[in-house]
């Protein structure tokens, strides 16, 4: 990260030279006005859209494998709240800032309720939705029903597959939290931070899961040398939560990030849920960039060579999902207290001094550190950093080769007599007359061809949604059509709950399932298909874009043959071969988002207003009355056999609200967000394009004209324009530099060191 803060350092000096060269060149007598407005705004605001893009870094992994251990380590400070709670789905974004701050999104009542709204759904005695706008959680009876209805499930019925129901320990921890953050939530989201000495304090929040619940973001500051302005980590919950919510939301953050580092625990290596969340990020399309921490514990292991074995069964395991992956294994609780020691309690510190004696671990951990550094900012730099810098290099580049070439000519006409210089003067209106018709041929390309893409890109969302042909469709349909309904663990147990308790148990279940399935397959394939439509936004553009550049190519070989004849020889041009634009900085500056994953887990409204009216007339109406006259054995197989009636009535209402959701989903997936990155990468390409081709167009009617009636001053203004055509030959040289130092950071490629 230092070489990136260094060639950024230099570009910003070289655009503020720059700028001070068009400067001083507008105010040269005779030639006001003819240098380009838009060169000297670029120049200006270079350093824009460097701050505002973001690298970003996720950090997953199962809960407990140390996370946020890893984390502090990097940073060198305890900053982030090591083991956290699993009940919020919050990723802690951690930046580059002046001091200490945390930053904490609180939701606002409006989320809270429609969370509760979906964890209430067929919650005996707890209103459905066409009365959920009674429901107000800020009212105590609200609150004491809640409580009332939680209770009467009792926690024994609460448990499936050995893990709480998430929609009872949200609902749970909603309740617990409520007095501490009542007077914090608003009906908007409410915003507070906690700096310096009252940093520590945003702990008590992301550490307590009836707090943690009431937040939906959370932004951390850190002056530390080791992150750069644009860099972001991220801190994201375990990948293992029972919740699929969660899932979603960490994908929805995987989906902007640049590289991925995931954690896994020494202590049990790598398990059944990690492997399920690799295989997502497999098919999400972002396995490429991913590096992968052994978080070693020296309290697990008797010596360095008792782990090697696991550590190769893990690279094994891993090679499954990604051939050939990136394994560093290091103990992030000893690097933490290495660099924080001198504020270790006192059993900290003895722990770390009993580490230190244990040479043969620490040794490897830090080489293992150390190749994690050094691979972790030549990735970054490669992968990212220099896309970055990228775009504004070759922006320079192009001011920089046309500022050349307007000065050589402008010095060129003033040492010729006035008929040479008229001469001069109209072949370089044929050239600038061709390039303007190239760029109007051009512009008139794109568009044709931006209206095709358009157009295939509608039917390709259309034909991926369709219910008949699509596979995302259809595949949900035929897991809910397929669907084996749980019923008995829970019939032994409807005599005593009820038949409205033990039909939400069994619909939490069904809810549950599909929600895993929506998350675990649906989306990645969502994503996968978007990320395909993408790359094929891209390499359209490419195919466009190689022709044009050829074409400016050609005339201006003609345009330097025709000026020789003259006696003017341009100078060469220094323009690199044209980039379609990086396709994230496009969507960064756009401020364009992939709809967001957890959307579509919304659909359980509908089911409680169609369903649950359905089944609540079948159930306290037509039951009742046949149960009256049969033997208690009687009624409890119908009541079985209701329980399954209810759910083949529920699975019909979920398909129909499905089917309702994607085609929402596909028509906001369209045109909230392809089509929309569609328009504004080729308008990218148009105004890259349209650099290239002005920088050869130029006005020197006005020193034409100045010249005649200045003979004596022409000395004057020739070393003037001499003086800035030597800074711009230096600022050339500023730039061609960046440029070789990024091609050869560029060559880097992670060490897969076998220890």
């Amino acid at each position: 990260m230092r070489s990136f803060h260094i060639l950024k350092e230099d570009l910003l000096r070289a655009a503020g030279n720059m700028a001070e060269l068009l400067t001083t060149a507008r105010g040269i007598p005779g030639l006001s006005g003819a240098i380009r407005n838009d060169w000297e705004k670029t120049c200006n605001h270079i350093s824009h859209p460097i701050s505002e893009d973001r690298v970003r870094v996720a950090v997953v992994g199962s809960i407990k494998s140390g996370k946020s251990t890893f984390i502090n380590a990097f940073l060198k400070g305890d900053y982030l709240k090591r083991g956290a709670g699993v009940v919020t789905s919050i990723v802690t974004r951690v930046r580059k800032g002046q001091g200490l701050k945390a930053t904490l999104y609180f939701k606002s009542w409006e989320e809270i309720h429609s969370d509760l709204e979906h964890a209430m759904v067929l919650l005996p005695s707890m209103p459905v939705a066409s009365e959920a706008a009674s429901f107000d959680f800020r009212q105590a009876a609200c609150r004491s029903a809640l409580q009332s209805a939680l209770s009467a499930l009792g926690p024994d019925r609460l448990i499936s597959n050995g893990t709480r129901n998430e929609n009872s320990v949200l609902m749970a921890s909603y309740l617990k939290g409520f007095e501490s953050v009542k007077d914090i939530i608003s009906t908007d989201t409410v915003v507070r931070h906690y700096e310096d000495k009252e940093f520590a304090l945003h702990r008590d929040f992301v550490g307590n899961d009836s707090l943690a619940v009431y937040l939906k973001d959370i932004e951390i500051e850190i002056n530390a040398d080791i992150l750069d302005s644009n860099l972001e980590i991220a801190d994201c919950q375990g990948s293992d939560s029972p919740n699929p919510l969660h899932l979603a939301m960490i994908q929805d953050y995987l989906l902007l990030t640049h590289l991925i580092i995931y954690v896994i625990s020494s202590r049990t290596g790598l398990r059944r849920a990690d492997i399920r969340f690799l295989s997502m990020i497999q098919k999400m399309g972002l396995a490429e960039h991913i590096l992968f921490v052994v978080n070693c514990d020296f309290s697990e292991h008797d010596s360095v060579d008792g782990l090697l074995p696991l550590i190769d069964r893990i690279r094994e395991e891993i090679s499954l999902i990604k051939p050939s992956p990136s394994i560093y294994t290091l103990s992030s609780l000893y690097n933490l207290f290495e660099n924080t020691e001198s504020g270790l309690s006192e059993k900290d510190h003895m722990r770390l001094l009993q580490w230190q004696e244990e040479q043969a671990f620490t040794a490897f951990s830090d080489s293992e550190t150390q190749r994690f550094m050094t691979d972790f900012d030549g990735m970054l730099l490669h992968e990212r950093y220099a896309l970055l810098l990228r775009n504004p290099v070759e922006r320079l580049t192009v001011i920089s080769a046309g500022m050349d070439h307007w000065i050589d000519l402008n010095l060129d006409i003033l040492n010729r007599d006035s008929v040479s210089a008229v001469e001069m003067l109209e072949k370089i209106k044929r050239h600038d007359a061709r390039i303007l018709q190239l760029k109007t041929m051009m512009k008139s390309t794109l568009d044709g061809a931006l209206q095709k893409i358009r157009q295939d890109l509608k039917t390709n969302v259309d034909r991926f949604f369709d219910v008949r042909y699509g596979e995302v469709l259809s595949g949900m349909l035929r897991f809910i059509r397929q669907y084996a309904a749980v019923i008995d663990p829970v019939q032994d147990k409807t005599p005593k709950i009820g038949f409205t308790q033990a039909l939400f148990l069994v619909f939490q279940e069904f809810k549950h399932s599909l929600d895993t399935f929506v998350t675990e397959s649906t989306m990645p394939e969502v994503i996968r298909f978007v990320r395909e439509e993408e790359a094929k936004i891209a390499a359209y553009l490419l195919t466009i874009a190689t022709p044009y550049d050829g074409l400016l190519q050609d005339a201006l070989s003609d345009y330097r043959t025709s000026m020789s004849s003259l006696g003017f020889t341009p100078a060469q041009d220094r323009m690199v071969p044209i980039r379609i634009p990086d396709l994230d900085a496009v969507k960064s500056r756009s401020e364009l988002r992939l709809p967001s994953a957890g959307v579509t887990l919304r659909y359980s409204a509908r089911i409680k207003t169609e369903a649950v009216v359905k089944l609540g007339c079948y159930s306290l109406v037509t039951l009742v009355k046949r149960l009256l006259k049969k033997s208690i054995q009687n009624r409890q197989e119908d009541e079985i056999h209701a329980l399954k009636d209810g759910v083949d009535c529920m699975k019909r209402e979920t398909e129909r609200s499905i089917v309702s959701h994607f085609k929402d989903y596909r028509e906001n997936l369209k045109f909230q967000y392809i089509l929309k990155l569609a328009d504004a990468a080729f308008q990218s390409l148009l105004e890259c394009l349209m650099e290239r081709f002005d920088a050869y167009l130029t006005d020197i009617s006005r020193i034409t004209q100045w010249a005649d009636g200045h003979q004596t001053d022409k000395g004057q203004v020739s070393q003037t324009l001499n003086g800035l055509l030597l800074k711009s030959r230096e600022i050339a040289e500023q730039l061609k530099s960046i440029r070789e130092q990024m091609d050869r950071e560029s060559s880097f490629a992670p060490r897969n060191t076998e220890k």
